[in-house]
């Protein structure tokens, strides 16, 4: 049997992921819009929230605009 692993992070490893990838995002505002809504999807273990890196960057393409040329 072949166990697959899978990397999840923890919220303020995701604030750190995202900044890094060019996202500038922080803890808190992964935290507030889990409880608002529109945010990237995660999952809960234990009491902590936890994040693929896929979703993340899958959450902060969506929410940049298109690519604009200037006039």
């Amino acid at each position: 049997m072949e166990i697959q692993t899978k990397q999840y992070l923890t919220r303020a490893e995701a604030a750190d992921y995202l900044t890094d990838c060019g996202y500038p995002t922080g803890k808190g505002t992964l935290q507030k819009i889990a409880s608002t809504g529109g945010g990237p999807r995660y999952r809960i273990f234990g009491s902590r929230a936890l994040y693929t890196p896929d979703d993340l960057l899958r959450w902060a393409e969506d929410r940049c605009s298109e690519v604009k040329a200037s006039a």
